[in-house]
């Protein structure tokens, strides 16, 4: 079966379809309906105010259609393979046809990117009521519910196939279980390991770390396995208004700190993007890397080349607010005046009419404060500074990132591995293999028993390395 143009839903048996949604699909729409309660029960657990979300759709969301848990893939996508090898060759509808190494580097984009739609949700569910109006409240809410589609939609590629011949024998159905059981620490990335420690972290995380995740979704979009491509277009949609749920708040925060808003600052926001920025250019993986992935199709970018583009599109937010800033201290100055002035200031370090340099916000250097990668462990300074020793920088790092966050475990694991990698005591990349190591009380996700349906007995811990 076909569908010309347009999303095809796959919900479960039960609930209206929305309009928006063809009644027909590529395949076939019966979902497991133990699969779909335990990610209800997921959402019960960790998004307790879903139904608080659904009540002030329509009043805050009059325009869009209301907010279905299931997974939707485009129609109309390209057939051919886009990239790599094997450009121009059909795209693979199972992953059993595909190249052993293919379809294990596949299996783990899959399973990180599930990872990471569930994680965000546990942070954000973490400040959420710290917002400082019903309306940030509601956009973070509805943020969260579709990070929650999201993840439906990864878990739902991961039981469509047997990946147990590439995954060290490990079922899509453990897969989806270890997935569920994790908890802020225990996910893949090292973003969504990190506490939120304010509001400020909703906002800049969507701004920062959720704008990886477009660049992710938009390589992933050509992959050589269909059943992904297909599943990107309807993300990358949603994930639009993620972005603004960080950008917009952000622009309105530096407009009312030029006012003087005791309440929101521009130091405040900057210490929140020292924080971010460092772990979203780590999610692309190793500069050194990605070629692999571009060889089977599965993305059309190397990880260096992602990270640039990604880099340099933070930049340009970072310069939207300080113009925004700059407007909103001297509105009577034309764009081309606060131009002027920007430069002046950032470039030449000036005061004009009143605006220091550090009263302006700057995108943190590439190599700043990074535990992956090249730069994992270098001594950079936010500004691109080198010191000399690591008290030093220690000393520079407790100026420029927020000082909840300095109070946390994080912070101080990194700290503990800086020590060890300057000693010689271990080496960048075995330091980085063991962060962070954030742990919980109890040890186990709060609703591991309602989602251990695949069997009534307790299941055996999955390692991550072995389906990496």
């Amino acid at each position: 079966m076909s569908c010309s143009s347009g999303s095809a839903g796959f919900p479960p048996a039960a609930g209206p379809r929305p309009k928006s949604i063809p009644r027909s699909s590529p395949r076939g729409a019966a979902w497991p309906k133990r699969f779909h309660q335990a990610v209800e029960k997921w959402r019960d657990t960790y998004l307790p105010d879903f139904a608080y979300l659904m009540e002030n759709w329509d009043r805050y969301f009059p325009r869009d259609d209301r907010f279905r848990l299931c997974a939707y893939r485009e129609c109309g996508m390209p057939c051919s393979i886009e990239c790599g090898e094997d450009q121009g060759k059909p795209k693979y509808t199972r992953a059993c046809d595909m190249k052993p190494e293919a379809a294990q580097h596949l299996v783990s984009a899959i399973r990180a990117q599930a990872s990471t739609e569930f994680g965000s949700i546990q942070q954000h569910q973490l400040t959420l009521a710290r917002a400082q109006s019903e309306e940030d409240q509601i956009w973070v809410l509805r943020m969260m519910a579709e990070e929650l589609r999201h993840g439906y939609q990864m878990l739902h590629l991961l039981l469509s196939e047997d990946w147990s011949s590439v995954s060290g024998g490990v079922t899509g159905e453990q897969m989806v279980e270890e997935i569920l059981s994790m908890t802020t620490g225990s996910h893949v990335l090292d973003a969504f390991n990190l506490d939120y420690d304010s509001y400020t972290d909703n906002v800049v995380f969507a701004a920062c770390i959720d704008r990886v995740g477009k660049y992710q979704l938009t390589m992933q979009k050509v992959c050589a396995y269909k059943p992904m491509a297909d599943s990107m277009p309807p993300m990358l949609r949603e994930e639009a208004f993620h972005l603004a749920a960080g950008v917009i708040p952000m622009r309105r925060w530096a407009q009312k700190a030029a006012k003087g808003d005791v309440f929101v600052t521009m130091k405040m926001m900057q210490h929140a993007l020292n924080k971010w920025v460092p772990r979203g250019l780590e999610m692309f993986g190793d500069e050194r890397g990605g070629g692999t992935n571009v060889r089977y199709g599965l993305k059309p970018m190397k990880n260096a080349e992602a990270q640039d583009q990604y880099y340099e599109e933070v930049k340009k937010v970072v310069a939207d607010l300080n113009m925004r800033y700059v407007r909103a201290r001297c509105p009577e100055m034309t764009h081309g005046e606060a131009e002027a002035l920007l430069k002046a200031v950032l470039v030449e370090g000036q005061v004009v009419r009143g605006i220091r340099p550090e009263d302006l916000l700057r995108a943190p250097h590439k190599h700043f404060f990074r535990r992956r990668g090249v730069p994992a462990f270098q001594k950079i300074g936010a500004d691109g500074t080198e010191f000399a020793d690591l008290d030093s920088y220690l000393h520079h790092l407790a100026q420029v990132l927020p000082e909840s966050y300095l109070a946390g475990r994080d912070f101080r694991e990194y700290a503990e591995a800086a020590r060890q990698v300057e000693s010689g005591a271990t080496t960048a990349e075995q330091a980085a293999g063991r962060m962070p190591e954030l742990r919980r009380v109890g040890g186990v996700c709060p609703c591991s028993k309602s989602v251990r349906w695949v069997q009534d007995v307790p299941a055996t811990a999955i390692s991550p390395a072995a389906i990496s």
